[in-house]
């Protein structure tokens, strides 16, 4: 891009996505205000006061803008690049859309399942079994990870911390496997995330909303099965659980939190691994710095599985075991025994 060297040029994508998203967000947090734009609280949610939730808008915005600008100043235009940006958009048309009038999980789910296809079908993915498997399998892993990342997104600053870090870590590891085409897709979001984080840090004074949590999951793990086109299924979803290990995590203890309490599993509550932090005494702040120091060092292991520096078997039932126990103990903090049936905040 414009004879620079990708690392620079990638950071200059990055710092441009940043400065974006933290002037566009404070004229969006003014217009969400100003037409009723806003999350209320109730027994279920952690904040307590009406919060704008247009932020995602001025994270999509500077994503999209840095990156497309980046992919068009490239001496050959990446095809893949576009489909990924024109469908992680219609995601955020999609979320944008259910923040201003609720849409059903049916139709959503049908939208971001034929997102993801396209993603999968022209940008690749890794190889499992060799057969159309393996598009199922990675439009399956799309969908997962995109409606987790949405999950996440229940506490001040803990989506976009986990967000600029892990886009931060695949845009090394693009960078360090040749792929200077698709990079600053990542230097962008990563930038949009860190820039929006001065409106989102606690005390947040706007929400990334549906637009914004559906977003960047879905431009992450697009990225990411991208990223392992052709691998083989071993080391492949090796890498794809380590980088989306915080969100799968958190996914997975609610599910099987819920389930044990007899509690609906698609019902909202203050059961995630945020809130039970915080009943163990942290404060939100806290909380999302643990969480995105978890996201770092997951992210890390990843970049140094793809680069072969670790055996992928032990990697993986190291991963396991840690994560097994640390689910036991966080599944012992009590998060349904206060009236109302949920945790305090």
């Amino acid at each position: 891009m414009f004879g620079l060297s990708p690392w620079l040029a990638s950071a200059i994508v990055g710092l441009g996505a940043l400065l974006i998203a933290a002037l566009l967000t404070e004229p969006l947090r003014r217009l969400a205000l100003r037409h009723g734009y806003t999350d209320q609280p109730n027994a279920r949610k952690a904040h307590v006061h009406p919060t704008p939730y247009l932020g995602g808008v001025a994270v999509a915005v500077a994503t999209l803008g840095s990156a497309g600008l980046a992919a068009l100043a490239m001496k050959e235009f990446d095809a893949a690049v576009g489909v990924m940006l024109i469908s992680a958009a219609l995601i955020a048309v999609l979320g944008l859309t259910d923040d201003l009038r609720q849409l059903s999980i049916r139709f959503r789910l049908c939208v971001e399942a034929a997102a993801a296809l396209m993603v999968v079908l022209w940008c690749g993915h890794p190889n499992a079994f060799g057969t159309w498997l393996d598009v199922v399998l990675a439009v399956g892993w799309i969908l997962f990870t995109t409606n987790a990342f949405n999950l996440l997104d229940n506490m001040d600053g803990v989506v976009s911390t986990v967000t600029a870090i892990t886009a931060g870590f695949l845009c090394c590891a693009a960078l360090s496997a040749g792929l200077a085409g698709t990079a600053p897709v990542m230097a962008a979001l990563a930038g949009a995330c860190a820039g929006f984080l001065f409106h989102n840090w606690h005390p947040a004074r706007i929400f990334l909303g549906d637009a914004g949590s559906l977003f960047v999951g879905f431009l992450v793990s697009s990225f990411t099965v991208t990223l392992h086109q052709g691998d083989a299924a071993h080391s492949g979803y090796t890498s794809l659980l380590l980088i989306t290990l915080v969100v799968t995590a958190d996914t997975g203890l609610v599910m099987v939190a819920r389930r044990r309490a007899g509690r609906p599993v698609l019902q909202g509550g203050r059961d995630h691994i945020a809130h039970r932090l915080r009943r163990l005494g942290l404060t939100v702040r806290q909380v999302a710095l643990v969480i995105g120091a978890f996201a770092a060092m997951t992210c890390l292991t990843a970049v140094l599985v793809m680069l072969e520096a670790f055996p992928q078997t032990t990697v993986l039932i190291t991963v396991v075991a840690v994560t097994a126990v640390v689910w036991g103990l966080l599944l012992r903090v009590p998060v349904y025994s206060v009236a109302g049936g949920e945790g305090q905040n």
